[in-house]
Formats: C-alpha cells, sequence, structure tokens
C-alpha cells in the first residue's frame, strides 16, 4: 500500500508565505516525478509544478518566481515553497507522484487527499 500525505496549509494574507510537504510512504521501489497541482472552486484541476527525478522542475506560467518545488529522496518527500502569495492562488492543493511500488514494473499515478490554501487580500 502505497500513501501519500500532505500538510502545510492553511490561512494566509496576501503577500505571505507557506509550504507545502508530501510525504510517501509504504511498499515503494522508487519514485519518478512529483508534482502539485491545485484546483480553485468552480475551475478545473491545474499543475502548479513538478520535479522529475533526475531532472530541472518546471512550473505553471502564473507561480513563475514565486514557488519553489524541490525533493528530498532520502525521505520521500517533496516540497512546495509559495512566497508572495496571492488571492487567485486560493485552492486546493493536491500531490501527485509517479511510484513504481514494490513487486511492480511500472510507475502507477498515486495523489494525496489535497490540503486548503487560502489567501485573504
Amino acid at each position: 500500500q502505497v500513501q501519500l500525505v500532505e500538510s502545510g496549509g492553511g490561512l494566509v494574507q496576501a503577500g505571505g508565505s507557506l509550504r507545502l510537504s508530501c510525504a510517501a510512504s509504504g511498499s515503494i521501489s522508487s519514485i519518478n516525478t512529483m508534482g502539485w497541482y491545485r484546483r480553485a472552486p468552480g475551475k478545473e484541476r491545474e499543475l502548479v509544478a513538478r520535479i522529475p527525478s533526475r531532472d530541472s522542475p518546471n512550473y505553471a506560467d502564473s507561480v513563475k518566481g514565486r514557488f519553489t518545488i524541490s525533493r528530498d529522496n532520502a525521505k520521500n518527500t517533496v516540497y512546495l515553497q509559495m512566497n508572495s502569495l496571492k488571492p487567485e492562488d486560493t485552492a486546493v492543493y493536491y500531490c501527485n507522484a509517479d511510484i513504481i511500488p514494490l513487486r511492480v514494473r511500472f510507475s502507477l499515478p498515486y495523489w494525496g487527499q489535497g490540503t486548503q490554501v487560502t489567501v485573504s487580500s
């Protein structure tokens, strides 16, 4: 059983910062790309940032220069540092990871439960 557990969401004023964390646990052989998505009220889910295991991260245009994604492979954890937050960043943020479970030969997508980020104006 593999699961992703997120933490770090909350309420912050515009211009503030938050750091999200997502830890993968369970029967894991290896983890490929890890990333963060978000879904704002009334909108489709969108990619925020993703970081491959051995390549540079990429970001949505709307967060470039404000958000930074990083990962600690020893801890199977991905982080999202969010600075200069805007009200339009308000959404439920979901962690995603492409994980190869033990005794499986291909990667599977896993999702966290989501964490609410609310930015007040």
